[in-house]
């Protein structure tokens, strides 16, 4: 901080937890930095640390069927709970249920708003918001005061795309500022997600019609973590091991009984379950957890094997 820093903005800075991270700084996280026209500055409120994860963004409409809120709060649960940091916007709806998801899996949440990081729109959901700065991170690239514009919820899409591996659009209609964050995403070669609906829901047409564009369909929180596991992976061998993975195998008993059908020899996720009388998808996603442990590597046709 300068002598030429706004004295409104210094004073926000001298409290704990406030951060104005600039464009070239050591915590100004790499996937945005990557983005075209990323922000000279992000102002953050909560944990700078979170922003270096890997992250999945989970979007989609204000006004969700009761099924889609309940799919973007389990997927998000899930995914928090096996390593990634859920992205959103802290709108009402599929977006809120995305945060409150994390923060109920246990896991860690970043909200980018279409306004000024000292503000909360909807102020509804300002005790969510007080929830993901203490548990991740609350972020902007306006400056403080900033009021909440219809012309910067687009803007901001950008970094919720752009600080990801991949979008989740959970439910859209077919004008819907979700589908301009899959577009970014897109744009930004990241991998898009789409949950199909039924062809009678209005809140499903952007979905399809991202479908039809290439998205991936998924049906499950592991096909994503599957999908993303490499990515993952990646993200934290760059970030260190400090805002990283699990340091240590899980104990849970489930992980107890799949351990005792890993080896140093390749096994299938197929085998794994038939021998471990785990699902499929169970052993999918433990085995992702496990590779971002270092504890297990994926090979060649999708087996699997101890590190030594």
């Amino acid at each position: 901080m300068n002598d030429d820093t706004d004295p409104e903005l210094a004073r926000w800075l001298a409290d704990a937890g406030h951060a104005c991270v600039a464009l070239g700084d050591d915590d100004y996280p790499g996937l945005l930095a990557g983005i075209p026209d990323p922000p000279p500055q992000l102002f953050v409120s909560g944990d700078v640390s979170a922003l270096h994860l890997p992250c999945l963004a989970i979007v989609g409409s204000r006004n969700p069927t009761r099924g889609g809120e309940r799919n973007a709060y389990e997927f998000a649960r899930f995914l928090a709970q096996h390593g990634f940091c859920i992205v959103s916007g802290l709108a009402a709806g599929i977006d809120a249920a995305a945060h409150r998801g994390a923060l109920d899996g246990g896991g860690r949440t970043v909200a980018f708003l279409g306004h000024g990081v000292d503000r909360v729109y909807p102020a509804a959901n300002r005790a969510l918001a007080d929830a993901v700065a203490a548990s991740g991170a609350l972020v902007s690239e306006f400056p403080l005061g900033t009021p909440p514009m219809r012309s910067l919820f687009p803007q901001r899409n950008r970094l919720i795309s752009g600080l990801s591996l991949g979008t989740l659009v959970v439910e859209a209609a077919r004008q819907s500022g979700s589908l301009i964050t899959a577009r970014f995403a897109g744009e930004q070669g990241r991998e898009v997600f789409a949950i199909p609906g039924s062809i009678h829901n209005p809140m499903a047409r952007g979905c399809h019609r991202l479908i039809r564009d290439g998205a991936q369909l998924v049906e499950s929180a592991a096909d994503i973590a599957v999908e993303l596991g490499a990515l993952a992976g990646h993200v934290l061998d760059t970030a260190g091991a400090e805002t990283a993975a699990p340091a240590a195998e899980p104990e849970d008993e489930e992980y107890v009984k799949l351990r005792e059908h890993l080896g140093h020899d390749p096994v299938s996720v197929d085998e794994l379950a038939r021998r471990s009388g785990l699902t499929i998808d169970q052993v999918s996603s433990m085995l992702l957890i496990l590779e971002l442990g270092g504890i297990v590597e994926k090979l060649s046709g999708g087996r699997y094997a101890l590190l030594s």
